[in-house]
């Protein structure tokens, strides 16, 4: 029962955490009417992600920790990790030894990057620092990053050199992040460069992998690019709408649930969730 406390308690601040990032600030009475709970709860979660930095307090409610700032790279990770490392050990368990894969930016791709530091033989191809700094801590991996200016707030390299540096490699497995997921199944993420560099990846390699949490679906992000149903593998911390889970099996690919149960659910084409 605590555990299943902590875990919603967890997805309620990240949930939290997204809807100010979408929206701005968000009131304690709100939040409270949103998420069902009092507002005492809610008042809890609010001081744990402002102590943690993700959050400040204004006028009885939360907003960024400053006006259209990104939330700094550190304090992303910490956002829904236990849903991200379930994924990211689902991912690792598709993955061979002496595979390559192309990886992409953001937090999920460089948690699947970690998990997969006890193989061996893997030829990594990143624009992701974190990932590639991660990687390089296996001697048997070969990691090569992209050149060009880093984005301190990502901990990447994006631009015209990054899609010419994917573009010259064919890859096993192009491994990659959204920053959204809208209702019609478009993938979105909040710039063009994010948009370009993912597109190269997707062209260049053999399977194409998409990590996701929860928190994407319906996110506000706004530059569009490609569609859920593109992916041949889809990995998720929980089912997602059934709208979108049904693009991905018409589309004849693979979803995979990685729940908090000790084994991921591998929902192939016709298959139906438990429930439905």
């Amino acid at each position: 029962m605590a555990a299943s406390i902590s875990s919603n308690a967890s997805k309620r601040r990240a949930e939290i955490t997204e809807m100010v990032r979408a929206a701005g600030y968000q009131s304690i009475i709100d939040l409270a009417e949103r998420f069902a709970v009092t507002e005492q709860t809610i008042r809890r979660d609010v001081n744990q992600l402002c102590d943690s930095g993700l959050l400040r307090r204004r006028h009885g409610g939360v907003e960024l920790p400053s006006p259209n700032a990104n939330i700094d790279y550190d304090q992303r990770m910490i956002l829904n990790a236990g849903a991200k490392a379930r994924i990211a050990a689902a991912v690792a368990a598709r993955i061979p030894d002496g595979a390559s894969v192309a990886v992409s930016i953001g937090t999920t791709p460089e948690m699947v990057v970690r998990a997969l530091r006890s193989h061996n033989g893997l030829r990594v191809v990143t624009n992701n620092i974190a990932a590639a700094l991660a990687a390089s801590s296996n001697p048997s991996f070969e990691v090569t990053i992209a050149g060009g200016r880093i984005r301190p707030e990502g901990r990447d390299v994006l631009g015209q050199q990054v899609e010419q540096f994917f573009s010259a490699y064919k890859v096993d497995f192009g491994l990659f992040g959204v920053g959204g997921v809208d209702p019609d199944g478009s993938l979105l993420d909040f710039t063009e460069d994010e948009i370009r560099a993912r597109e190269v990846i997707s062209q260049n390699c053999r399977t194409k992998v998409v990590v996701l949490d929860h928190t994407k679906f319906g996110r506000a992000a706004y530059v569009r690019g490609g569609h859920i149903a593109d992916p041949d593998l889809v990995f998720c911390d929980v089912a997602p709408p059934m709208g979108i889970a049904e693009m991905i099996r018409n589309a004849g690919h693979e979803l995979v649930i990685a729940s908090e149960s000790d084994a991921a659910l591998s929902l192939l084409p016709g298959m139906a969730e438990a429930g439905e």
